[in-house]
């Protein structure tokens, strides 16, 4: 791995009083936001750096906690001293997102109104409004204008997004393994991982706090769903082939195939750790995505609102973010006549790609951060 690691971090928590307005027609009167920061602002806070997460991640973009240091950050590979996120260079910012289960108020925080988790009362959180919540903790750290807006997946939207809801904010906006709206196809597939776990027994309409319980077996089906569409049918291939567990078949239901057992351990360990109810916020988050809405479908009219130089990124073997989904978004802004570069690199981890350490896919990133004036 080239560069170093921030090494130790601390994450930090800024409280807004301040009522939030959301599209759902909601109304958060106060929150908490959770936040980590790598580098140092400089004084004309000109060369600061938001990382938006994705559906599972937050705040932890990078480095390890003094008490914890085998938590590593989910993007460490990228972020550091030499890294194509240079924080000798750059001020990173990593939040976790209203509605997530990392510190940042969500379902599993105490609503004050109540005293009791906020659990199914917990409003309908879109894109647009995780970046409202973000712009207010740009104005609380003193950053008018964001010297790049950055992520993956659903990340990568929220990059898109700040390009067009505050485009005076972003002077580049990095957009990888993302598309302009979801497929039916995505749809489907967030529908079917929310089903699982809105029929739970355990789930209890989403109020579980106060019944001592989760619905763990939802969530380990939903993630497990999820997985085998962040993976490329080339990568399960050689990773487990049809490789047996054993020698012979057992001609029964329990685990057989090699990958199998991988992706009920994945479940396990994302029901460990992850809350159910942030899990369905996220993903009705991704459905609801499309900025073009605004303008009746029509994306290069809603892309004419951006200002920012683009870098936008795709993988090959991603099928459920396809390249042609990143082409579209390029086409839009290159017919606005903004300064687009595109790459689609040809990995094998499907999706999952945006994570992995490559030389080449960090070359580009860090070549376009480094003709970046902070």
């Amino acid at each position: 791995m080239s560069g170093q690691s921030v090494g130790v971090v601390e994450s930090q928590r800024a409280h807004f009083d301040q009522p939030l307005h959301l599209r759902s027609g909601g109304v958060l009167p106060a929150y908490d936001l959770v936040y980590e920061t790598y580098g140092t602002l400089n004084a004309a806070k000109s060369n600061a750096i938001l990382v938006c997460h994705a559906l599972s991640g937050h705040h932890h973009v990078a480095g390890h906690y003094a008490d914890q240091p085998d938590n590593i950050g989910w993007w460490d590979n990228i972020v550091g001293p030499g890294r194509p996120l240079d924080t000798d260079r750059f001020f990173i910012v990593g939040l976790n997102n209203l509605g997530g289960c990392h510190g940042s108020t969500g379902p599993s925080t105490l609503n004050p109104a109540t005293g009791k988790p906020w659990g199914a009362d917990f409003p309908i959180v879109a894109v647009n409004d995780w970046v409202h919540a973000q712009a207010r903790l740009a104005d609380r750290l003193g950053i008018d204008s964001w010297a790049a807006v950055m992520g993956g997946s659903l990340g990568g939207m929220q990059a898109l997004r700040w390009s067009i809801t505050f485009p005076q904010r972003v002077r580049n906006a990095i957009v990888i393994a993302a598309a302009p709206k979801l497929s039916a196809q995505n749809i489907a597939f967030n529908d079917v991982a929310r089903q699982a776990i809105l029929t739970d027994p355990d789930f209890h309409g989403g109020n579980y706090y106060e019944h001592n319980t989760r619905p763990v077996r939802g969530l380990r089906l939903a993630r497990m769903l999820g997985h085998i569409t962040y993976l490329s049918d080339d990568q399960m291939g050689e990773k487990f082939g049809r490789e047996l567990r054993n020698s012979s078949f057992a001609f029964d239901f329990d685990v057989e195939f090699e990958v199998e057992s991988y992706l009920r351990y994945q479940g396990d360990k994302f029901a460990g750790y992850f809350d159910a109810n942030t899990y369905l916020l996220m993903t009705k988050a991704l459905d609801y995505f499309d900025p073009s809405r605004e303008d009746n479908g029509n994306l290069t009219a809603t892309m004419a609102r951006t200002r920012a130089n683009f870098l936008i990124v795709s993988f090959a073997t991603d099928w459920r973010f396809s390249p042609a989904r990143s082409k579209e978004i390029v086409a839009a802004l290159l017919a606005n006549g903004r300064n687009v570069s595109y790459a689609d690199i040809n990995l094998n981890f499907g999706h999952d790609s945006f994570l992995m350490e490559d030389a080449h896919y960090h070359g580009v990133v860090g070549a376009f951060l480094r003709n970046i004036k902070p």
